[in-house]
């Protein structure tokens, strides 16, 4: 397959993806189909079958993508120079935009898991090391860095479920708020004066 070709399958194949999102979002998971999926996405269903061979490949697809793009914002954070503040908003915003097109790994055959899963894992570490570091510099108040960051994926994760296209605010808007909020949290207290 030459590049070009290659370039154009993979930009379908996103296409796809966003139509099965909003396909999912709107019947639920078991809800949907693959015919409803090529509906949306103005594909016969033939067709839909030339680009996944099912409803778990699409899956797939959308937990690597997402766990691709996860992973290059906390390397980046990783390698960037500044507070860690900011360095671990920009992570959380940028995972509040992945969530918002998430689905659950639980909902993947087992077969179909492991991988997944293992990247997953390896983007929690990155994250808490990105906290413990903060900790470290003074920046974040001192307490259980895997504690804290599982709160703060968590919190991240719930988006999902509560999120609604049609609401009072878009995804920047609630990726920023719920970022900085989360963020803020780790800030140490303040020190108290001492009276002369």
């Amino acid at each position: 397959m030459s590049e070009r070709v290659q370039r154009k399958n993979d930009a379908r194949r996103l296409e796809i993806l966003r139509a099965a999102a909003r396909v999912f979002r709107r019947l639920g998971l078991s809800a949907s189909g693959m015919r409803e999926i090529a509906e949306e996405a103005d594909l016969s269903p033939g067709n839909l079958y030339y680009y996944f061979s099912g409803k778990d490949e699409i899956l797939l697809f959308c937990q690597e993508r997402t766990l691709a793009r996860l992973l290059a914002a906390v390397k980046e954070a990783r390698a960037a120079s500044g507070a860690y503040a900011e360095r671990l908003r920009s992570v959380m915003s940028e995972h509040v935009h992945c969530m918002l097109a998430h689905l659950e790994v639980e909902v993947l055959p087992e077969a179909m898991r492991k991988g997944v899963i293992e990247k997953r894992d390896a983007y929690e570490r990155a994250v808490r090391s990105l906290v413990a570091e903060g900790m470290k510099r003074g920046e974040f108040a001192q307490t259980d860095p895997a504690l804290v960051t599982r709160a703060m994926l968590g919190a991240v994760n719930w988006t999902a479920r509560w999120y609604r296209p049609e609401g009072p605010q878009s995804v920047g808007e609630i990726a920023d708020a719920l970022s900085e909020y989360l963020v803020r949290g780790l800030a140490p207290a303040p020190r108290a004066r001492v009276a002369k």
